[in-house]
Formats: C-alpha cells, structure tokens, sequence
C-alpha cells in the first residue's frame, strides 16, 4: 500500500504559506497565484493554522465582511490536524473524511514537510486502481492464453 510520503515524493514537497499578521485579501492574492485551496499559516517558523477558501466563504463572504481589513490570524482554523509521511493513503483518506477537510499537513518528528490535498489522495487511489486492473489483466491472459 502507498503511503502519504509516496504523494509527496510524485507532487512534491511544495509549501505555500502566509503569516497570520498579513488580511486575508493578501493570503487570496497567493492563493490565486499559486492555484491552491489553502495556505498554512505560519508564524516564526511554526505552524499555527491554515487558511482556506472555506475559511474565507464562511467567515468573511457570508458575513459581509471586507477581506482587506480583517487578518488571516482572525479566520484561520487553528485546530490542524496533521498526518505522517509513513501513514498509509488510505489512512490519509479515512481522516480526511472523518474531519471533513480537505488539506492536510504532513508532519514528520514535529516538522512540516508537505500538505496533500484530497484531489492527491484521490488520484494516488485512482492510479492504484489502475495497477491493480493491469496486473489482474496480465495474469489473466498469462492463466487463459
């Protein structure tokens, strides 16, 4: 089985973060740069929240709020939940949906090293998949033919 450090060794290990001083307007700017969902939040070098579009919908768009004067520290979610490099995809995708989020650090030895999302989850199952049909299909032509 695939672990979540073989996602990060395909994707790699890019971060995108923001400090939780800076306005959510700022941390859209990145995220709109950088094509991602979401950025951790980090702040001297620790991380302390991550900010996502879900963030900025639910506590700033519905609440007809202005995103330049209200800081990322003020909508970010701060309890984060983390994953192993050697979890397994499947454990990775069991706590995805048991918390409902859809971006997770990867912390090794209390160190951040990544963040898999849950289009890599996905996409790492379906090429699993994938290997799994051709390698069934081989050893069927090999027993029948």
């Amino acid at each position: 089985m695939y672990t979540v450090k073989d996602i990060l060794r395909s994707k790699g290990n890019d971060i995108w973060s923001i400090a939780p001083q800076a306005t959510a307007y700022e941390a859209l700017q990145i995220m709109s740069e950088k094509d991602v969902g979401a950025l951790l939040v980090i702040d001297e070098g620790k991380l302390v929240g991550i900010f996502s579009e879900r963030d900025y919908a639910r506590k700033v768009i519905l609440r007809s709020r202005y995103s330049k004067g209200i800081l990322v520290s003020d909508i970010m979610t701060s309890e984060i939940s983390s994953i192993n490099p050697e979890s397994t995809v499947k454990d990775c995708m069991a706590l995805m949906t048991a918390e409902h989020i859809r971006h997770l650090p990867v912390m090794s030895n209390e160190r951040l090293i990544g963040i898999v999302t849950i289009g890599d989850v996905v996409n790492q199952i379906i090429s699993d998949q994938d290997q799994t049909i051709q390698q069934l299909e081989r050893h069927i032509k090999k027993t029948t033919g």
